[in-house]
This record gives structure tokens, C-alpha cells and sequence, in this order.
């Protein structure tokens, strides 16, 4: 089992940078294809990004793409989420996941463990 820990959330104004790291601990980080995902208030839990477990694969939801990058460093058993120009609509709080396959999927379900969240909030 892995434990996931979010941080770096916070309050950036719009066109703003924020960068999510979500530290693994537990088995090893490298057996896990990790995700990030969103929950705005009122609404489901949404995919943002993915990244397999190699790191040689990323996939993206279509409201992010060109302005989030995923990465990770296995030395570090660590993923991140580059945020930028953020937008009010990019508020939410944000969760990492992680399941224990090769590739990453866009599917909620399809993960087994879950951060805490970290609170991401755009100013207009």
C-alpha cells in the first residue's frame, strides 16, 4: 500500500503558476501510474492529468492542455503539477492518485489510493 501526501496548494490570482507535488510513501513508487484530479465545489471529482509509471506517457483533460504539465521523480517518489495561467475555473481541490499498472487511465475509478487534497483557489 502507498500513502500519498499533497501540497502546495494556495491563492494565485488569474494568469498566475502553482506547482502540486504529492510525495509517495509506502511501497515502491515506481510500481504506481499516478493521477492528478479536481474537485470544484458542487461537482464531481474530474481527471486534470496522468502520468504512466515510467513517466513516458502523460495524458491530460482538454481545459488543462497547453497549461498543466505532470512529471515525476521516481528518485524522489514524488509527482508534480505544474500549474500555469490559471484560471477562476481552476479552482478545486486537487488530488493525486495512484494505481498499481504500467499506464496511467483517466478514470476515477480505476485508481486505488488517494491523497488528502490541497486547495487550489484563482482570483479574478
Amino acid at each position: 500500500q502507498v500513502q500519498l501526501v499533497e501540497s502546495g496548494g494556495g491563492l494565485v490570482q488569474a494568469g498566475g503558476s502553482l506547482r502540486l507535488s504529492c510525495a509517495a510513501s509506502g511501497r515502491t513508487f515506481t510500481a504506481y501510474a499516478m493521477g492528478w484530479f479536481r474537485q470544484a465545489p458542487g461537482k464531481e471529482r474530474e481527471f486534470v492529468a496522468a502520468i504512466s509509471r515510467s513517466g513516458g506517457s502523460t495524458y491530460y483533460a482538454d481545459p488543462v492542455k497547453g497549461r498543466f504539465t505532470v512529471s515525476r521523480d521516481n528518485a524522489k517518489n514524488t509527482v508534480y503539477l505544474q500549474m500555469n495561467s490559471l484560471k477562476p475555473e481552476d479552482t478545486a481541490v486537487y488530488y493525486c492518485a495512484g494505481r498499481t499498472t504500467v499506464l496511467a487511465t483517466t478514470t476515477l475509478r480505476e485508481y486505488d489510493y488517494w491523497g488528502q487534497g490541497t486547495q487550489v483557489t484563482v482570483s479574478s
